[in-house]
């Protein structure tokens, strides 16, 4: 297959490209286990694993990082699933804290500069399956932090190779983008998304006295001020500036050390053009593939009767080229 994205006819626009798989397929098709890893700090984190897993060398396993309030059950995530598993790889979906339905322990609960989460989980999988080579798939918040941990970590980075999609690498930029124009569609679902998970979470009292109070309109007006609100206080930011800093993996790209494919769309809804890096800020292990369409996360190509989903062929045959090479 032609490396380069189309998209199908009829799924030019960015918008469709973003929420065609939604209603394309709406239900979860790959049925798989929980397991739950207690952390060090008394809370919990989740893995789906659609089988058993082996420690076998030949068969690498694929860690996958969701995007903001997404799950296994996400379509993207049952996609790749698929296609993994029909090309004998080993998959895992890790739920960022709080994710999937089911409240975390803790005040805290995720953000965009997450890294330290898939870092002790990764560790946890390396000692249980030693001889598997470990790569990593993140999509649009989960594409942030994996390029994050990747560019943290350098050359001492668990992982053989790895893919970011639709990640908002600038923060600052990305958050002024989805609060224009019909971006501001997404914004507020998100951010009702975010608002409902509080809410659930906040039936505990002993977690609800560390929430700003979820009433609060301006709070939810847009993600900076959610941000400001809630994400940076809880998780350590001095305020919202400081977290999109801090958390942006965009400065940290020259410094990545392991094969790396980041796919974009120019066209992405989410995310700024200014936030896409330049060449000199790429690291020599980075392959930057940017097309002019695309949207968030979308990538359909094919047709409308019978789309294609250009993702679950792209990934596996990058991992494929790496995997081989070693």
């Amino acid at each position: 297959m032609t490396e380069k994205f189309s998209p199908a006819a009829g799924l030019g626009n960015c918008h469709l490209q973003t929420v065609f798989a939604r209603f394309h397929r709406p239900q979860p098709w790959v049925s798989t286990d929980c397991h739950w890893f207690d952390t060090p700090d008394g809370d919990r984190l989740a893995l789906h694993t659609p089988r058993e897993l082996k420690d076998d060398a030949t068969r690498p396993l694929v860690l996958i990082l969701h995007g903001l309030e997404g799950s296994v059950a996400s379509p993207y995530a049952q996609g790749l699933m698929e296609s993994l598993l029909e090309r004998g790889y080993q998959v895992a979906v890790m739920h960022f804290r709080g994710c999937g339905g089911v409240p975390n322990r803790l005040p805290r609960a995720y953000h965009s500069g997450d890294s330290e989460d898939p870092r002790w989980l990764a560790k946890q999988l390396k000692r249980q399956l030693p001889n598997t080579p470990l790569v990593a798939v993140g999509y649009s918040l989960g594409g942030n932090v994996l390029l994050k941990w990747l560019g943290e970590d350098g050359k001492e980075s668990p992982l053989t190779a790895a893919v970011a999609i639709s990640a908002p690498m600038d923060l600052h930029a990305c958050a002024r983008r989805i609060d224009r124009g019909l971006s501001r569609v997404y914004q507020k679902h998100l951010l009702a998304c975010l608002r409902r998970s509080l809410r659930i979470k906040a039936a505990n009292p002993e977690l609800a006295e560390a929430m700003p109070d979820l009433d609060e309109e301006a709070h939810f007006r847009s993600f900076r001020h959610f941000d400001n609100a809630f994400t940076a206080p809880i998780h350590g930011f001095r305020d919202v500036n400081d977290y999109y800093t801090r958390a942006s993996s965009k400065p940290l790209l020259r410094y990545v050390q392991v094969p790396t494919l980041i796919i974009h769309a120019e066209d992405d809804p989410f995310i700024c053009p200014s936030a896409i890096p330049t060449k000199p800020e790429l690291s020599h292990c980075i392959r930057l593939e940017v097309s002019a369409k695309g949207g968030h996360v979308g990538f359909i190509g094919g047709s409308l009767l019978r789309p294609v989903y250009w993702l679950e062929q792209r990934i596996p045959n990058f991992l494929e080229s790496v995997l081989n090479r070693r």
